[in-house]
């Protein structure tokens, strides 16, 4: 009895360790990865401090594994958004401006076409070599991929994980990198990418002098392209909602540039075109539906872009309320991940950031200060003054265009109002990226090897691990 009772129970034991040496291997069949874009630890304080108080936590906060992660370019100490988001796709430090490419690759400018739209592909066939992203070697492996962000989908993050160029600002030759079967197609992408999301639709439409100014000069028409290829193409919330599972999916939401800041997008009337854009959130729970559909997992990166433009403006309100959006859409995953996988057995989620910013918190405000507000003394909560006797806000910039030649007094009404841009210490006409370490924050399947510090670099290598590649 005893060796029957062996013989029957020694299956079982070996599945047991089968599935423990995968996990303890890390592997995932999805894998999520956040970026927000120029979301240094500054301002994820301060949105914490904005939405929930000192003692709070945003979604983000809450996630257990963690690790510092340094950011330098292949020829710069603090970074362009280009060559630090290709360094986590692709593993590979290369220069500035320079997207998913080996590291001799020399950022050619690109020209202008005919309409005068700066765009142009200027990259000579010899200068670099394409560098294999995790979204190439994803697809690959047959799993789904997509890309997600409120920016252009043609800007330099959101074309890090599926385009190889030489300079990102050549956008009308990265679009085309994305259309199966076309002129400029990147192969590697098999059948192509299948959720994307994003603004820009400028890129993939043809010139009209009246109404599409910023559109293609080679006349191409890039979304008929992908519909012919079996796309859902959307231009508006609803018409995402409405897509179905099974097909491609391709979903731009501006007519020309980025998705309006949240502050804008929510506001009562909303700006522009933000009555009929998504938030980060609904189109991240909409990609996560539209790739399950896929047996075998999927890689799905999302980007909160905007927080880097507000930073760049030194608008610290539309900057903080753009990070709170993109939490929520770490939040939204977290939840919808765990309605199939309650305890992301099988899920990956990474977060975090591609650069620093120079925003910086002044001391010593009280607790419970408005953080956006002049700050006020922990002493007597009367407003800290300068040496000439001035108040001054709690966030400041290290360098940007807001520097007045002589400091002014300034009231709360003013710098509370949505415009109002933070004061900065050396007078430059765009405030820049910062070169400080940023914070990564993860979750689930293979979470456990994020941690410490790390070079950008490597965590391309541990989301490999990750899917067991």
């Amino acid at each position: 009895m005893k060796h029957k009772l062996l013989k029957r129970t020694l299956p079982c034991a070996a599945l047991a360790l089968s599935f423990s040496a995968a996990h303890a291997a890390g592997e995932a069949k999805n894998v999520i990865f956040f970026l927000g874009d120029g979301m240094g630890p500054s301002t994820i304080t301060a949105a914490r401090i904005f939405k929930v108080g000192e003692d709070g936590n945003l979604t983000m906060d809450t996630l257990e594994r963690t690790a510092r992660i340094k950011t330098f370019s292949n020829d710069a100490q603090t970074t362009d958004s280009a060559p630090s988001m290709a360094a986590y796709m692709t593993g590979v430090k290369m220069n500035n401006e320079v997207i998913s490419m080996s590291a001799n690759t020399v950022a050619t400018n690109p020209g202008r076409d005919a309409n005068g739209n700066l765009g142009v592909n200027n990259c000579a066939a010899s200068n670099g070599t394409a560098a294999v992203t995790i979204l190439e070697l994803a697809k690959a492996k047959g799993k789904s991929v997509g890309t997600v962000t409120t920016t252009e989908l043609t800007h330099a993050t959101p074309a890090s994980a599926w385009a190889h160029i030489c300079n990102r600002n050549a956008q009308y030759a990265i679009a085309a990198q994305l259309v199966p079967g076309g002129a400029g197609f990147n192969t590697a992408l098999g059948d192509g990418v299948d959720v994307l999301m994003g603004g820009g639709r400028n890129h993939f439409t043809p010139f009209a002098a009246g109404t599409n100014p910023a559109g293609r000069a080679d006349g191409r028409n890039l979304l008929a392209e992908l519909a012919a290829r079996d796309y859902t193409v959307a231009a508006n919330k609803a018409e995402m909602h409405a897509a179905a599972a099974g097909k491609k999916f391709i979903g731009l939401y501006s007519s020309r540039s980025h998705l309006e800041y949240e502050l804008d997008r929510t506001a009562t009337p909303p700006l522009g075109e933000g009555a009929s854009q998504p938030s980060l959130a609904e189109m991240t729970v909409k990609a996560m539906d539209l790739l399950a559909a896929n047996s075998n997992g999927y890689f799905l990166m999302v980007e909160g872009g905007r927080i880097d433009h507000a930073l760049h403006g030194t608008n610290a309100k539309r900057a903080l309320t753009d990070t709170i959006a993109f939490d929520d859409a770490v939040k939204a995953a977290l939840d919808k991940a765990k309605q199939t996988d309650p305890t992301l057995a099988s899920t990956l989620i990474v977060v975090t950031a591609d650069h620093d910013h120079t925003l910086a918190i002044n001391g010593y405000g009280k607790r419970g200060n408005p953080i956006l507000d002049i700050n006020r003394s922990y002493r007597d909560n009367q407003p800290n003054r300068d040496a000439d006797g001035n108040t001054y806000t709690t966030l400041v910039f290290g360098n940007g265009p807001n520097r007045p030649n002589v400091r002014a007094n300034l009231e709360s009404a003013t710098v509370l109002a949505d415009n109002y841009l933070q004061e900065t210490g050396v007078r430059l006409s765009s405030e820049t990226h910062g070169g400080g370490d940023v914070k990564l924050l993860a979750t689930g399947a293979g979470a456990k090897a994020f941690k410490g510090t790390m070079d950008n670099t490597k965590v391309f290598g541990l989301l490999k691990t990750a899917f067991g590649f």
